[in-house]
């Protein structure tokens, strides 16, 4: 019987199936790896914009972890809407005491709508809590300015922004460049004390929903089946790639990436 690769992700549901846990579900298939999910909060949300958050309480979050890493083998897992401090501190306890091969960690903080998705009073303990535990985290450009406390323009900028958060305890930090204006898509891997840059023709579209969760839940993929770092994030960019090149317009807002086309 072939080996069956594995992966978690803990984050917020969007019913229209562009992001969050269900995003992830989606993404994890495309590169062939069984998935897991953790639901912290319900979201009320479609490609126009999120109508409402319902909070998962964090003791039944932290009994879903547990119910999973008591049965499951996990070969990476990742992190995406945690929007409260209280849930946070309940992944963060149980990630301490069961710690697993990987872990990713994505600050989500805005939607592509840009409602937001991340309390102000829980910035700050992602960092503190969740970073130090993370073999990557995947912040894109105006969640590094406020992890980091500064202005990102440029590339430069990106890598002073990357040795910052790693300072804050991440072993690595993968700093999306999309927010960036210009015909080509710059993001900046900080691994082992060493950049590496990962670059791309723009594509000219507003159908993006779900991107930075297909990034880092494909990295998560990658990691659990083997690869190293940057092979993990230059494969989840090109399925990540393919899914915008071939979306597919269901919505009546900012459709998202197609993760069947990326498998594919």
């Amino acid at each position: 019987m072939a080996p069956m690769f594995t992966a978690l992700t803990i984050a917020g549901s969007d019913p229209s199936g562009g992001a969050g846990i269900q995003g992830d579900l989606k993404t994890f298939h495309a590169h062939g790896v069984y998935g897991m999910a953790v639901i912290t909060a319900l979201t009320a949300q479609n490609t126009v914009g999120v109508k409402g958050v319902h909070d998962v309480p964090a003791d039944f979050v932290t009994a879903q972890l547990d119910a999973v890493l008591d049965d499951m083998p996990v070969g990476a897992a990742k992190t995406g809407m945690l929007s409260v401090p209280a849930t946070i501190e309940a992944i963060a306890g149980v990630l301490r005491r069961r710690p697993g091969p990987f872990l990713l960690v994505d600050p989500v903080m805005v939607a592509a709508s840009g409602d937001a998705l991340l309390r102000d009073d829980a910035i700050d303990v992602i960092g503190e809590l969740l970073f130090p535990l993370a073999t990557l985290v995947t912040p894109n450009i105006p969640e590094a300015e406020r992890l980091a406390d500064m202005k990102i323009e440029r590339p430069e900028q990106m890598r002073r922004a990357a040795l910052a958060l790693r300072d804050m305890g991440a072993r690595a930090v993968l700093l999306k460049g999309g927010h960036l204006p210009g015909h080509q898509v710059v993001d900046v891997l900080l691994s082992d004390g060493v950049f590496h840059e990962f670059s791309e023709p723009r594509i000219d579209t507003p159908h993006t929903h779900g991107t930075g969760c297909a990034i880092a839940a494909g990295i998560a993929a990658q990691l659990a089946r083997g690869a190293n770092l940057a092979e993990a994030v230059g494969r989840a960019r090109d399925l990540v790639r393919r899914g915008i090149e071939r979306a597919v317009v269901l919505g009546h807002g900012a459709n998202p990436i197609n993760h069947l086309a990326a498998g594919g």
